[in-house]
């Protein structure tokens, strides 16, 4: 069987290259896919700075909820300071470092920030040299409190050499003189005080992290990491059940907070030395799922398509062999065998395509500041073996598919069947399509409901889906339009005209398969691309519309806003109000249907004056009561049980605490500022800077005001002022980086569908010599065989736009609806005029080309060839 399977495949090339392209495009798509999956399961972060530490004992930076998966925590937690002696004296450990990190900046000689990698962590003990790999030190460790060190790096750009005297912005204090002891030559080293100067200056002397360190580091005795380890993790488990005991008057949460301890080794330090870093794993796991639907629909919709175009040129050879005894099973799994030999072709080079691929997107990534550069790709043959049993399922499934009517019917009625199609499409087929395109409409429905990101893909999904119901309800549709074309044709039409529309009527499946896998193509690129964009220009419409200030003032080269700075632009001339902005991330626990629900996502840290600058569009309550252990919420937040306003919600914030803040406004903006809005006192204490990040700045519109502005952020060094519209939103080039990355992968996708049809329609032209040697030696010259066939290519491509639009107007105007208040999208212009020229060049020119290589051979040549 397998020796005659080879055989008939060498027969049909055409055909069979389609489906090589396709197995070889999903292949490479699938294996991409799974790479950026199995790093974000897999890879890991550089230690970095704590690379001189065999073990690390830090809090869990990441949240874990049942069977989801873990969700990062980008802000850094704290440990308790008094474990860094304990854990000291473990056998094994040589030095103990509570590491302490803390905003801080060098200033030049000109009053410029000198640049740092991440300001909001460049200030440390000088302890923490003991946790750098083979340091110079060129001087000696500061002492006093006017005393620091430099990395060798900084003092080279700000030109400063050891025993000269320098500015530093440390943990938002005013600019303080230091007298610089020592350089220090190793990557990642920062900017180094004395030991009690880092204790003050970060806040761990009184305050929310009062006898707290970020991190204990261990360096250990050679051999002894693993015993250090698990020593270090008894006495944590020690420590807990301590506390536990010695806190009956505690929280359950307070008691039980030590228990988000752990002891990291190796690879593991890289999460804890950079933790929001660490998010990025996060990210590119939910990149790899998102991608993972679509991309299986449209690969299986294009295999199916390319193997029912291999199986359908094959169709009188399959009812030849019914015919001498082959069984229903034998036919089968001769065209199974067949498609399994080209896809084991064509999946090698499409594996090795992947693992390209997948390079290439994290530069992307990396390029638009997604994920760090730090965080490398993890390469093992488990996304090629995923890849090669997933599609070795789907050419099975779609082979035995294809072959299955064929297979089934008697000898007889197989053969007379193989030189036409069947006379009536399948009613079965057609209803189950139809059902699919009632389904797509009314998941449609999504983005009237929930105005959201997650709503807006329900648009998209639609589309596809309705275009899968267009595809099994075809060759009905086509049929009844042949049929009343027919119906309606002059009697002095022209010969290639009466031609094309026999061809219509007589073969429906074949016009219909191209059709739908043209109007798939319509469909993806309308529905996907103008869902971004719609979701973009609503953003935008919402943070036009809530934002009432001009100005926005942050510091980003300080890690934060130094302290003084919302009074002194409060002081400011002209400034009507201004209130300190700030964002972190939060995690929401809840119930839906019974069920536990975790939902990670960004929220704004507010205070009572952020009603001056901000317009939340509050519909119940006031941003005015957030203050103390309080929380704003949006609409979609609100409608959860237990959620609404004056209730008390569970939340994780960004470093693990969990608390229960009183619900006191609820906002219809979320798209603009986010889910959730929390209070500044609540977040006091659990943000890794724990500066603000900026303040906005609503004036009185004069240029009196502007220029007293613009001089406040001039002569405090390290301040930027930036106007807040800084855009429309709505093209393009304003677009944020996530929606370069669904557009960059919308195109990928795209070239592959379009390759995909292109084969498919040259394959299919190719089949059609018998045909087009039979109409010529009938007398219909090459001329008259050339206009029928472009008669054809119109109404492809005409069809398949009808189609694809038709299919793609609901779910966009009921997105339009839903995020605009109007029924249509918002996209470029050109989107709709460029798909339609490329569908259209499409239909033409992979018909044409074939038509004029089959009229080159002599019609006598090609029915033999056929015979």
């Amino acid at each position: 069987m397998l020796h005659l399977a080879v055989r008939m495949a060498g027969h049909r090339i055409t055909a069979l290259l389609a489906v090589a392209c396709a197995v070889l495009g999903g292949a490479a798509l699938i294996t991409g896919t799974g790479v950026l999956a199995e790093s974000g399961f897999r890879s890991q972060l550089p230690a970095g700075r704590l690379a001189g530490a065999e073990v690390v004992v830090s809090t869990e930076q990441s949240f874990s909820s049942g069977p989801d998966l873990p969700i990062a925590l980008p802000e850094r937690g704290t440990v308790p300071a008094e474990l860094v002696d304990e854990l000291a004296q473990l056998p094994g450990v040589t030095a103990a470092v509570g590491d302490i990190s803390f905003p801080a900046a060098l200033v030049d000689a000109d009053g410029q920030v000198v640049p740092t990698q991440d300001p909001r962590t460049a200030g440390h003990g000088w302890s923490s040299t003991k946790l750098l790999v083979d340091a110079k030190v060129d001087g000696s460790a500061p002492a006093g409190t006017g005393e620091v060190a430099l990395d060798s790096a900084t003092a080279a750009t700000a030109g400063v050499q050891v025993g000269d005297r320098v500015e530093v912005i440390a943990a938002g204090r005013a600019a303080a003189a230091y007298r610089v002891t020592a350089l220090v030559d190793a990557p990642d080293t920062g900017i180094l005080f004395a030991d009690p100067t880092a204790v003050r200056l970060s806040g761990r002397a009184d305050g929310e992290r009062a006898g707290t360190v970020d991190l204990v580091a261990l360096r250990t005795e050679p051999g002894t990491e693993a015993s250090v380890a698990a020593a270090a993790r008894e006495k944590i488990k020690d420590t807990r059940k301590g506390t536990a005991k010695n806190t009956s008057t505690s929280t359950a949460a307070e008691a039980d907070a030590p228990a988000g301890l752990i002891v990291s080794t190796g690879s593991e330090r890289g999460d804890i030395a950079s933790p929001g870093a660490g998010a990025a794993r996060s990210l590119l796991i939910l990149l790899a799922s998102s991608l993972g639907g679509i991309i299986m629909l449209i690969i299986g919709f294009v295999m199916a398509s390319a193997l029912a175009v291999s199986i359908g040129g094959q169709r009188r050879d399959l009812a030849l062999m019914r015919a001498v005894g082959a069984t229903p099973k034998q036919i089968r799994r001769l065209a199974a065998g067949q498609a399994s030999i080209i896809a084991a072709v064509a999946v090698v080079p499409g594996v090795g395509l992947g693992y390209l691929l997948a390079g290439q997107f994290r530069s992307m990534l990396v390029d638009r500041g997604v994920i760090p550069d730090a965080l490398p790709l993890t390469f093992s043959p488990l996304p090629a073996l995923a890849t090669v049993l997933l599609l070795g399922l789907a050419v099975q499934v779609s082979a035995r598919s294809a072959a299955w009517r064929t297979s089934r019917m008697p000898a007889t009625e197989a053969v007379a069947e193989s030189r036409s199609e069947p006379r009536t499409p399948s009613k079965m087929r057609a209803r189950f399509g139809l059902l699919l395109i009632v389904a797509a409409t009314t998941l449609s429905v999504v983005p009237l409901l929930s105005r959201t990101v997650l709503g807006a893909t329900a648009t998209s999904m639609a589309g596809i889906i309705g275009a899968i119901g267009l595809a099994l309800a075809g060759p009905a549709l086509v049929r009844g339009i042949g049929d009343a074309a027919g119906r309606r044709l002059r009697p002095g039409v022209s010969a290639p005209t009466w031609l094309a529309v026999s061809n219509i009527r007589g073969y429906a499946l074949r016009l219909s398969g191209v059709v739908s896998a043209l109007a798939m193509a319509v469909v993806f690129v309308l529905t996907y691309t103008l869902a971004q964009t719609t979701v973009m220009s609503a953003t935008a419409q919402d943070t036009r519309t809530g934002t009432l200030a001009q100005q926005r003032l942050t510091a980003p080269g300080l890690g934060g806003l130094p302290a003084g700075t919302l009074a002194a632009v409060t002081r400011t001339s002209g400034v009507e109000a201004a209130a300190q902005v700030s964002d972190t991330t939060v995690i929401r626990e809840y119930e839906q249907f019974g069920d536990p629900v975790v939902e990670s996502g960004s929220a704004m840290i507010l205070t009572p004056a952020a009603s001056g600058v901000l317009d939340l569009g509050v519909r119940d309550g006031s941003l005015a009561r957030l203050k103390g252990d309080t929380v704003a919420v949006s609409t979609e937040v609100a409608r959860s049980p237990g959620s609404g306003l004056g209730s008390r919600i569970t939340l994780v914030l960004g470093d693990g605490t969990r608390v229960s803040p009183k619900v006191v406004a609820v906002y219809d903006r979320a798209l603009g500022f986010g889910p959730v809005a929390l209070s500044h006192d609540l977040v006091a204490g659990h943000t890794t800077a724990g500066l603000d990040q900026s303040v906005l700045v609503r004036t009185d519109g004069t240029e009196a005001a502007q220029r007293a502005l613009t001089a406040l952020a001039a002569a405090r060094p390290g301040l930027a002022l930036a106007p807040t519209d800084t855009g429309s939103g709505d093209s393009l080039s304003d677009a944020p980086p996530t929606v370069w990355i669904n557009l960059a992968l919308i195109v990928v996708l795209l070239g592959y569908l379009l390759l995909s049809i292109a084969n498919k329609l040259v394959a299919t032209t190719a089949q059609r010599q018998g045909e087009i040697a039979t109409l010529r030696l009938n007398g219909t010259t090459p001329r008259q065989i050339l206009a029928m066939m472009r008669r054809e290519a119109a109404v492809i491509g005409a069809a398949a736009l009808t189609a694809g639009l038709l299919l793609s107007a609901i779910p966009l105007a009921l997105l339009g609806i839903g995020f605009l208040d109007r029924p249509w999208p918002a996209g470029p212009v050109w989107l709709l005029p460029a798909v339609a020229l490329t569908v259209i060049c499409t239909a033409f020119i992979t018909v044409e080309l074939p038509t004029r290589q089959a009229l080159r051979t002599a019609p006598a040549h090609a029915l033999s060839a056929r015979e």
